[in-house]
């Protein structure tokens, strides 16, 4: 027995273990020259007649970025950003759809805007560690420290701190607010535009950066359609006009550049992360009164209706910034670029030498980086021969284009040979593998694999062959073949639901042979598939149907109808509510006379029930209050057929206020009623113990779980509560109830209406209760928010775990509560009936507990290798940065936080308390 219990730590301490080694390999930084790029000689000089560097345009830049700012929020016939198409209009900003490369989060887009590379997906992770300095671009080239090293080069910045934390000690004047705090609309707007008025009147900086964050906040919290999203626009806009004025009547702004951008888009959730079109889609205008000399027969109309799925005008990669500020502003392209000069601007030469020149030094530039990935390959300035008809790689059909260029420079100089290396070279180089360190990657799938084993060992005997065990065998096997095809990793949710179902069918054939005959469409099993089919059909998730028709989206919960929502909010609310006041009854009933022994459960008298339910009521009535008003600012659709005057007294309530009451009240109940079972346990003495702790903790658990998940899926706890009742009636062996565990959390986790894309983590309400962004409560508090249907289906099972006996009775089907029934066979399992001693009845229940714990190693060492060995032999399909890099870092999650997390130490905790 000892030794299994080693096995299984061991197993649990390798599997986080496995993943960080994996990761190390998976997501290294990609190497990078050092230095700071300077004009360099180039070949061919007499043949062309060059003289010096290209005179540049432009002398300074506005640089702004507003967060998330899709294409159609400035370019769409809906947008409220009319200042900019008027601008458009006129000739003097010149529009695109920039692509923004996965994973679409800001760190890694500023990277990719700032250098012109492709960053990391480790950037994922850094970009949520506000002390993080690792990621800095302070020894990197980019257009920021081109224009610091320039004579006279001074920097401004006012915005999201993500520019602070990669550009240390970069600028002269700074201000920065952290983009985490996404409850916050406004003040983190006006903290970027009180500045701008003075800067605008200052002549000493060549670079104003600008980071709003307001109207990414917004699509976090309600979506693109919210009514707030239109007039975030409008004040953005507003912006640009004061900005744009500026430069039009100013002296000192002559030759200054307005550039307007956004670092991502976001898709109709509001999120972002993923490679959905709205996700890669954000706008980019540069305006200045300049260009009308090169949009004289550009397309000038404004709005437009999209080419494709949020594809407005031309669109460019998002890392053709980087060298077409070094050609409009007059300073060598990053060494690390791999954008292209867009050549449009192009047209601001009348020399057609200066624009050969121009993409000349970007095509070497670039060239450098893919001699440095190639380097067997030739890539010489003088003329050779190639043979290019045969079947090339990556690598020789660029030297072959190279060699076209080389071989046109050397008679003529035309720009069509320069252009197509670029745009080559920038699709093979954005699209090649990152540089794995395969041993870490090799190491951490065996890392995997030696816990899958360790756990297995840790397995109670299996035999005799179970069906239940086949059946979980089988679970297993198919789901790690599954995650190597990307399809499938995309519509997870298809697995565990149909697995799921399946399941709940076989309970129903395994049962009805002994009884139910009579009772067939009432049967638990039965209407635990009935049950499973709305918690289907609640929320469509996935990529492929995302948009398909579902029960949240159907119309049912908005408008009017919102009234049946709430009413399904306050059932759930007052469920639990009420099974918290059997809790304080007890405990109350506990310290009503000190000279009796402590009470049992029936000994609550109707007084004291009754003042349990006046001290849980405001609680209970608090957090309703509090989830109805945080609805009605963020979704006020689902709150439009409640009474105006009600929710106008609501929503004047503070949000964080509240919040922390209810968090308050769920602390002191949990502490009064761990007091009470304290001392009701320690005045036993033999007598017959009624310990409610561990239920009474999972009911506390609950209310904080439903008051992190967003208003139109609280009444999904209600279903998981009636099929925990009928759950209950189905005598569940100890491996049963391992397998439901497994198979309701991905289904809870899925119905919840998430996914493996990191667009579907929701940040809605990782700020309730706090003011300012702190890293570990938001943390914790997003994790609650995205895993909470999970949680619940963790602790859950254990109470029926922890009531299982050798003969397990039913409790009679009219009856929702099960807790009397789950307490006496706790009794059971405790030798109490048996008339075993506390220690031997403690061991027993421990062994079941470990047991429990073995099996859910098995299943999540399993799922992890799996995930890890699809990753690495993975590693050069087309999805690997869209599909299964998410899903590495979603199946870390579920490794660390729910695995060790909720099912180990938190499982441990409703363990102990229902032992004592």
């Amino acid at each position: 027995m000892a030794r299994k219990t080693v096995f299984l730590a061991l197993a649990n301490l390798l599997i986080p273990v496995a993943m960080m080694v994996f990761a190390t390999g998976f997501f290294p930084y990609k190497p990078f020259m050092p230095g700071l790029a300077t004009y360099e000689e180039l070949g061919w000089r007499d043949t062309m007649g060059w003289k010096d560097v290209p005179a540049a345009p432009f002398d300074k830049v506005v640089f702004m970025v507003v967060d998330a700012l899709r294409s159609d929020f400035v370019f769409g016939d809906q947008s409220g950003m009319r200042f900019v198409q008027s601008l458009i209009r006129d000739g003097t900003a010149l529009p695109f759809t920039a692509h923004a490369t996965s994973p679409t989060i800001t760190m890694p887009r500023v990277k990719a805007i700032t250098t012109g590379s492709i960053p990391s997906f480790l950037d994922v992770i850094l970009n949520f560690a506000e002390s993080d300095t690792s990621s800095t671009l302070a020894t990197q080239d980019t257009w920021l420290a081109q224009l610091k090293a320039k004579q006279g080069g001074k920097l401004v910045m006012y915005g999201d701190d993500t520019w602070l934390k990669l550009f240390p000690d970069f600028f002269a004047r700074a201000d920065g607010t952290s983009s985490f705090f996404v409850s916050d609309f406004t003040e983190v707007d006006d903290n970027v535009t009180r500045h701008v008025p003075e800067e605008l009147l200052n002549s000493d900086w060549n670079a104003m950066i600008l980071h709003y964050l307001g109207l990414d906040h917004i699509g976090h919290k309600a979506g693109p359609r919210s009514p707030n999203m239109i007039p975030k626009q409008i004040e953005m806009d507003n912006m640009v006009r004061t900005i744009y004025d500026a430069i039009d009547n100013e002296d000192h702004h002559e030759n200054t550049l307005f550039v307007l951008c956004g670092d991502h888009g976001m898709n109709d959730g509001g999120n972002h992360g993923g490679s959905a079109p709205g996700e890669t889609s954000p706008a980019l205008v540069f305006m200045s009164p300049k260009l009308k000399k090169i949009t004289e027969f550009m397309d000038r109309k404004s709005p437009v209706d999209p080419k494709g799925e949020f594809e407005y005008y031309r669109k460019i990669e998002q890392n053709d910034i980087a060298p077409t500020l070094a050609g409009l502003m007059g300073f060598p392209v990053p060494r690390n670029n791999l954008g292209v000069f867009v050549e449009e601007f192009l047209h601001f030469w009348d020399d057609g030498a200066d624009r050969i020149q121009l993409l000349l030094r970007n095509a070497r530039q670039v060239k450098k980086i893919v001699e440095a990935t190639h380097p067997g390959l030739s890539f010489s300035d003088e003329v050779q021969e190639m043979d290019c008809e045969k079947s090339l790689t990556d690598g020789e059909t660029l030297a072959c284009k190279w060699q076209r260029v080389v071989q046109i420079m050397s008679s003529v100089a035309t720009i069509h040979p320069k252009m197509r290396f670029l745009h080559e070279a920038q699709e093979t180089m954005s699209s090649t593998a990152s540089n794995y360190d395969v041993s870490r990657l090799v190491l951490g799938t065996s890392l995997g694999f030696v816990s899958f084993i360790l756990a297995f060992l840790a397995l109670p005997p299996l035999t005799p062959i179970t069906s239940t065990g086949i059946f979980y065998t089988a679970t297993l096997i198919l789901y790690s073949i599954l995650m190597f095809a990307s399809s499938y990793v995309e519509e997870e949710h298809n697995f565990w639901y149909w697995a799921t179902s399946a399941w709940y069918f076989y309970l129903f054939i395994r049962a009805s042979r002994k009884e139910w005959q009579s009772t067939f469409l009432f049967h638990p099993a039965i209407m635990l598939l009935f049950l499973h089919r709305i918690i289907r059909r609640w929320n469509q998730t996935g990529q492929k149907y995302a948009g398909a028709p579902d029960i949240v989206h159907s119309g049912i919960f908005s408008g009017s109808n919102s009234v049946v929502l709430w009413t399904l909010v306050g059932a759930t609310y007052m469920d639990v509510t009420l099974r918290l006041s059997r809790h304080v009854a007890r405990s109350i009933a506990t310290f009503d006379d000190s000279t009796k022994a402590p009470a049992d459960d029936d000994d609550a008298t109707d007084a004291n029930r009754f003042l349990a339910t006046l001290a849980v009521l405001p609680l209970g009535a608090t957090a309703f209050v509090f989830k109805l008003a945080f609805t009605a600012l963020d979704a006020p659709e689902l709150t439009a057929g409640i009474n105006i005057g009600l929710l106008q007294w609501i929503v004047g309530v503070s949000l964080v206020d509240m919040a922390r009451m209810v968090f308050g009240g769920l602390v002191l109940s949990g502490v009064w009623i761990a007091f009470a079972d304290w001392k009701r346990a320690r005045g036993r003495r033999g007598r017959k113990g009624r310990g409610d702790l561990a239920v009474a903790l999972f009911d506390l658990l609950t209310v904080l779980l439903i008051t992190q998940t967003k208003a139109h899926n609280i009444p999904l706890f209600l279903i998981f509560r009636t099929q925990f009742f009928f759950l209950s009636l189905l005598s569940l062996s100890p491996a049963a109830l391992t397998l439901t565990t497994l198979l309701t959390t991905q289904t809870a986790f899925f119905a919840l209406s998430n996914t493996n894309a990191l667009s579907s983590l929701s940040l809605s309400t990782a700020y309730n209760g706090l003011s300012t962004y702190s890293p570990l409560p938001v943390a914790t508090l997003l994790f609650l928010c995205n895993w909470a249907g999970p949680i619940y289906w963790t602790l859950a099972p254990l109470l029926l775990l922890g009531a299982h006996g050798t003969s397990p009775r039913n409790v009679a089907v009219g009856e929702l509560d099960a807790r009397d029934w789950i307490r006496e066979e706790r009794e059971h399992v405790l030798g109490l009936a048996r008339k075993e001693t506390q220690a031997e009845a403690r061991r027993k229940g421990w062994t079941a507990w470990r047991e429990h714990v073995a099996r859910l190693t098995v299943g999540q060492a399993a799922a992890g290798t799996a995930v890890m060995g699809a990753c690495a032999v993975m590693r050069a399909h087309l999805f690997v940065w869209s599909v299964f890099s998410p899903k590495f870092l979603y199946a870390g999650a579920w490794a660390v936080g729910w695995h060790l997390g909720v099912g180990g130490m938190g499982g441990a905790v409703v363990w102990g308390a229902g032992m004592l």
